[in-house]
């Protein structure tokens, strides 16, 4: 995750505050030194930072502290609800309807790879988006979009050396589309020649949504690029690009500040469906180390199968085969890489390398077993010395590899049976299958 080091950070310092023995001056003093290091590294702009840390101080040490909380619960609560605000409180909702959306931002800023995720997104949704190039400068961008459009399954329009008259041509072309999506060419703000035809662009199309895409990695020209930008075109919601790339990042998520306007959607990866619409709550629980078990449902309804469901239920009655442990690799790659997934479990720490061992595995894995029949995976017992060396002639890998995967099938069952399936059909596992449409 993005900011893993503020989040360690302020999760650290909480800890100090939670180790004492009570609240005073001293210790919101210090946690307040201890959060305005955190931010200043993550490259928050200084003047965003003291507000910030004036606003802690001054509720936590003078409101009083809601019924049932002690002073302590009183504080924490008081720095996630300011480090929610800080970040935007509006959660980045957009209506699922017939519009028009421009993206305006730096070069190299991750505009037309935003389109094209933007795209993806509605179409998920149920809608007919198409995508629009219409940044005329940059060398292969309309080629670009006309791929990224093919990639994603959505039509796609790039043509010309005026950006303006492409997008209206466009316009007309797409007009029985619900949602167009125009890409525009990288510019700095502050250019007077550039920001013109961006005006241009933006009274031929009309948007109905005006998006600045923001790389997280932008530094202390976050504000003052964001201000010029929503000077030029006004802008209406932000898509922080490049989030799973930087140990800071802070400058890009606070620029909701700036322009007044809320962070949509936040990119956390090179594929169209590493892409998130952003919910400040859920960011600052898994930045503090709270994880997001809401997102984690979300993604598990996204990629809800009946393979899936049926898996699920074997391995609750004890019913459970390496096609089960098939079906639910597959599900979590869906679900996006494991190191995502695993943050959103609150209160789980993972040493660093662990994870992306664990995913070269499960990979492996997987190749192994598409070189096993259906009876193999079905009966995972059959497998005998010879299976073994023909599994692994047949998956490019060693008899050792095919090995592990069996001990790793065989402790998972052992485990399984060991907790029991009665353990398993009551409390909050057994609700939350019920909630995907497992019997239990």
């Amino acid at each position: 995750m993005v900011l893993d080091k503020l989040g360690e950070s302020i999760s650290n310092a909480l800890r100090k505050v939670a180790g004492r023995g009570f609240v005073d001056k001293a210790v919101v003093d210090e946690f307040i030194r201890d959060l305005q290091r955190a931010l200043l590294q993550a490259d928050v702009d200084v003047k965003l930072v003291y507000g910030l840390s004036n606003n802690i101080r001054d509720k936590v040490l003078n409101e009083k502290p809601a019924t049932g909380l002690t002073a302590k619960e009183h504080m924490v609560k008081t720095v996630y609800d300011e480090l929610v605000t800080f970040l935007g409180r509006e959660t980045g909702t957009i209506e699922l309807k017939k519009q028009k959306i421009l993206l305006v931002g730096l070069y190299g800023s991750g505009k037309t790879t935003s389109a094209a995720k933007l795209a993806k997104f509605f179409l998920r949704k149920g809608l007919r988006p198409a995508l629009v190039g219409c940044d005329t400068f940059r060398p292969a961008a309309q080629e670009q979009i006309m791929q990224l459009g093919n990639q994603v399954g959505v039509p796609s329009y790039a043509k010309g050396s005026d950006a303006a008259k492409a997008a209206e041509e466009a316009a007309k072309m797409f007009s029985d589309r619900d949602v167009v999506i125009f890409d525009s060419a990288g510019r700095n703000a502050l250019d007077k020649e550039l920001a013109g035809e961006l005006t241009r662009l933006k009274d031929a199309i009309k948007p109905d949504e005006v998006f600045l895409v923001i790389p997280a990695d932008i530094g202390q020209a976050a504000g003052k690029q964001s201000e010029e930008f929503a000077k030029l075109v006004g802008i209406t919601g932000v898509i922080v690009t490049k989030m799973d790339g930087t140990a800071k990042g802070g400058a890009a998520l606070s620029s909701c500040s700036v322009v007044n306007a809320p962070i949509k959607f936040i990119g956390v990866g090179e594929k169209a469906d590493d892409f998130e619409q952003y919910d400040p709550k859920r960011f600052v629980s898994r930045l503090i180390g709270y994880g997001d078990l809401q997102g984690l449902v979300e993604k598990a309804e996204e990629i809800k199968s009946p393979e899936l469901m049926k898996s699920a239920e074997n391995m609750m009655s004890g019913k459970y085969s390496l096609q089960d442990f098939y079906e639910q690799i597959e599900s979590v790659k869906k679900m996006g890489p494991l190191k995502q997934v695993m943050q959103m479990i609150p209160g789980l720490k993972m040493p660093d390398g662990i994870l992306e061992v664990q995913e070269k595995q499960m990979a492996k894995w997987k190749v192994a077993m598409d070189s096993m029949t259906a009876k193999e995976k079905l009966n995972p017992e059959i497998i005998d010395a010879s299976r073994i060396k023909r599994i692994a002639a047949g998956s490019g890998l060693k008899d050792d590899d095919v090995k592990e995967l069996i001990k790793h099938y065989d402790r998972t069952k052992k485990m399984m049976r060991m907790v029991g399936g009665r353990n398993l059909k009551r409390g909050n596992f057994a609700q939350l299958a019920k909630q995907f449409g497992m019997k239990v």
